[in-house]
């Protein structure tokens, strides 16, 4: 049952203090699975997020429930998932007639500003950690590799991020495994 609890903690918390959805609440999941509760590593989490990223729908319930799941079976993936929709959950029933009532408020739009470079801050910081890490475990030549190859095919190629994902795990368990 502890087990349990600190999944719902972990997923929890971050649907707290995530503000803007899965991508702004990743890093604090990072910090809860890795940092706090030591059930992945930065190179595990990683590869969660980047499965997580190739399939379809939210990106936060995706990991909560492989991580859940990992920890603490069937019953651990739906304390997870739950974790992760529940402060939304509760803040849309408590809180959409207060939101929609002050929605124009000149000071409900400065607070929203100044809460996107916190998120920036956290993703900069968090792509920083997932680069070292690629450097120190494979090497330069390797990282620059798949760096160019991604940029290639989504900025000028415009392949579907999923299918560079893809590429880019199918090139991980062939030439460095």
């Amino acid at each position: 049952m502890m087990i349990q609890w600190k999944i719902f903690l972990a997923f929890f918390i971050p649907g707290i203090l995530g503000y803007g959805g899965g991508p702004s609440s990743i890093p604090l999941v990072e910090n809860e699975v890795v940092d706090r509760y030591g059930w992945l590593t930065v190179q595990e989490f990683s590869e969660v997020l980047a499965l997580g990223n190739s399939l379809p729908g939210p990106i936060a319930t995706k990991m909560a429930g492989y991580i859940g799941y990992q920890q603490g079976g069937v019953l651990g993936a739906f304390v997870g998932v739950f974790a992760t929709v529940a402060p939304s959950l509760i803040l849309m029933v408590a809180l959409l007639g207060l939101l929609y009532k002050f929605k124009d408020s000149p000071r409900v739009k400065k607070m929203t500003l100044y809460v996107r470079p916190a998120i920036a801050v956290m993703l900069g910081v968090m792509a920083y950690q997932f680069f070292a890490g690629s450097y120190f475990d494979i090497g330069v030549l390797q990282t620059l590799f798949l760096v160019v190859a991604s940029f290639v095919l989504m900025e000028k190629l415009k392949v579907h991020p999923a299918f560079v994902i893809l590429g880019s795990l199918g090139y991980g368990a062939v030439f460095l495994s």
